[in-house]
């Protein structure tokens, strides 16, 4: 299977007018997944490790993978068609009497945020990673401006601080 797949990491997730795009990609290229706001940002708080008063749906998952004793193994995204992506979900499940290998269709968003919180690998089939733009570019970028602009918004933080008092006496 190693040579059929290529293991990606998620580079960065940035909101768009009718979603999110996740950036997924290894040293060579970065290809881009369009996802709801609601996966979008539960793949941002997994990667920032928020913790959350309440579990969302993907942890209530990992929940029942704990009570269950089923390990996530890796994803895979699989396939792509039209620009819809697909995803498969690897199980595993052992006990004193056997082992188990269950495999899932799922959309690649929720497979990353489970692959994700569990600390686990996301591949992508080479046929799928050849066949996608490379975006590494775009998000290099956005990611170049996104700090600019955070630079920008401390240094006009910075003006709005009131001098001290000791400040004010040395201006006079």
């Amino acid at each position: 299977m190693k040579h059929d797949v290529v293991t990606v990491v998620v580079k960065g997730v940035m909101p768009t007018a009718n979603g999110c795009a996740v950036f997924l990609g290894n040293e060579d290229k970065t290809f881009v997944i369009y996802v709801d706001h609601s996966v979008g940002n539960a793949i941002q708080m997994s990667l920032d490790g928020v913790k959350k008063e309440r579990p969302l749906t993907h942890d209530l998952i990992g929940h029942i993978f704990l009570g269950l004793d089923v390990k996530l193994d890796h994803i895979v995204i699989n396939d792509v068609n039209a620009g819809t992506f697909f995803a498969r979900i690897l199980l595993r499940m052992e006990n004193e009497v056997s082992k188990k290998i269950v495999e899932l269709d799922a959309r690649p968003s929720d497979a990353t945020v489970l692959a994700l919180q569990q600390k686990r690998p996301i591949y992508v089939a080479q046929k799928v990673f050849d066949s996608s733009e490379d975006m590494t570019e775009i998000l290099e970028r956005v990611l170049k401006q996104q700090a600019a602009e955070s630079e920008e918004a401390v240094e006009d933080d910075d003006d709005d601080i009131d001098p001290t008092p000791e400040e004010e006496d040395d201006d006079k």
